[in-house]
């Protein structure tokens, strides 16, 4: 890989950037942040053999496997980098933290790796999820645990958008220093939401973009429909819109009409409306929204008050509802929703940027894109515009990954490892705040010249 201006700048003076370690690297942002100021990576592991390979050829360095038997292979670094798998503390998953049998015990792997070799330094990365797991506990048994072996330890939540990159994906971020952190301050953001724009990581209708489906197409332009009937003068509703709440009329407080017992319902309307009365209790299920069969006793009070929100949003443009219902009825229950975030904004869901979501259709400004998700490919964010879905190079680009020479060969692959990924820019701003800007640490003191080291930064 081309060496960084930094790396060039301690060369030409006889002096080596630190030595780092890359834990869990997936498609190597650290590397790539580390490496851009002038550091080198003397060992990595990463358990999915094909993203290893991929490192390999990115990098020139072959990972490990499994780090629960190759810790012991690990050489003397600097500075230690982990983005542990975020899989047990993820909303998305079961959040079994630590008791997780799969990846659970991987941080007391990075804590014996610290205290087999002391780094001066330690950089981690996970979701945002991680500082609120089991009540915080789980966060502040990992900041006690570092603090146990002789670490300073400080953490933030900090997301790309900060720092000029158009996507909003907020994550956890724990530096920690042997030397203690006096002289460390987290980088100041450089760009505010409004200023940014997703054309920036875009390209014009690119040959290798998948298109938008047909069907797809119908959800927007029946929502669209909607959105073009309603009053212009009036804003369009801050909550998730649920079609199926329009007209309905069924309980929802004290219980949830399965806990009612089905058969009390046939007083009532259904999902879109639509009248239980002589009804069987399995035809009365079926009219009845998903949500409101899952067994629960009651429904939790978020849910009620969008429930509410929705029927009197239906009463209030019922005129304008009735006659577009129909259009929508046969639609998945997911695209049945439709989440607007953009507030005053045109009322065109083809200038947004959407996510087909399991909870439903999301139309953000167009400033940024979602967070990447590892879940699945049908959460890559559309570009409706050109009716078709971002690419896997556009992808790395919110990653700040634009430039890495090869990317997984398969879509599903590509946009799971993206989703993984830590994002470069993000960790290279707090990477030079920790170790360039603590210009008390004796290691850096040796190492060069660092308070001259930002302008070749920045050549």
């Amino acid at each position: 890989m081309r060496r960084s201006s930094l790396a060039s700048h301690w060369a030409d003076k006889g002096m080596g950037g630190l030595r780092f370690i890359d834990l869990f690297a997936g498609l190597g942002g650290f590397h790539q942040a580390l490496d851009r100021l002038g550091h080198e990576c003397v060992f990595a592991s990463e358990l999915d053999p094909l993203l290893a390979a991929l490192y390999e050829r990115n990098f020139g360095i072959k990972p490990v496997g499994d780090i629960r038997k190759a810790y012991v292979e690990v050489p003397a670094h600097d500075i230690l980098c982990a983005g542990f798998p975020c899989q047990p503390f993820s909303k998305a998953g079961e959040q079994l933290g630590f008791e997780c049998p799969q990846w659970g015990d991987l941080f007391e792997y990075v804590v014996k790796i610290l205290e087999q070799h002391n780094p001066t330094y330690l950089l981690i990365e996970n979701v945002p999820n991680l500082m609120r797991h089991d009540g915080g506990k789980t966060w502040r048994n990992i900041e006690n645990r570092l603090r146990s072996i002789g670490y300073a330890i400080d953490s933030t939540k900090l997301s790309p958008h900060l720092f000029g990159v158009p996507q909003v994906r907020e994550r956890a971020i724990l530096v920690g220093a042997r030397d203690g952190l006096d002289g460390f301050g987290w980088p100041v953001p450089t760009h505010k939401l409004e200023q940014l724009d997703i054309r920036a990581v875009l390209e014009k209708n690119p040959k290798d973009a998948r298109a938008l489906g047909p069907q797809f197409i119908r959800y927007l332009d029946a929502w669209q429909t909607l959105l073009d009937a309603l009053p212009p003068d009036e804003e369009l509703p801050s909550f998730p819109m649920w079609a199926m709440e329009f007209g309905a009329t069924y309980p929802i407080i004290m219980a949830t009409p399965k806990h009612r017992g089905l058969s009390s319902m046939k007083r009532y309307r259904g999902a879109f409306g639509v009248p239980l009365k002589g009804m069987s209790d399995e035809e009365i299920a079926a009219h009845l929204p998903s949500y409101a069969l899952d067994g629960s006793q009651a429904f939790p009070k978020w849910k009620i008050d969008f429930i509410r929100q929705n029927r009197a949003f239906y009463r209030k443009y019922k005129a304008v509802i009735d006659p577009w219902l129909p259009s929508i009825r046969a639609f998945a229950p997911s695209f049945q929703k439709l989440e607007w975030n953009w507030k005053g904004g045109p009322r065109d869901l083809w200038k947004t940027i959407i996510q087909f979501r399991a909870s439903g259709i999301r139309a953000k400004r167009a400033s940024a894109a979602p967070s990447l998700v590892a879940l699945t490919t049908s959460q890559v964010p559309v570009i409706p515009w050109e009716k078709r879905y971002m690419t896997m190079r556009e992808c790395a680009r919110l990653q700040s990954m634009g430039d890495l020479r090869e990317l997984p060969s398969s879509q599903t692959a590509a946009h799971k490892a993206l989703g993984n990924a830590v994002n470069v820019d993000v960790i290279a701003a707090v990477a030079k705040a920790l170790i360039m800007d603590n210009v008390g640490d004796p290691k850096i003191a040796m190492r060069g010249e660092v308070a001259n080291a930002d302008e070749h930064l920045a050549a």
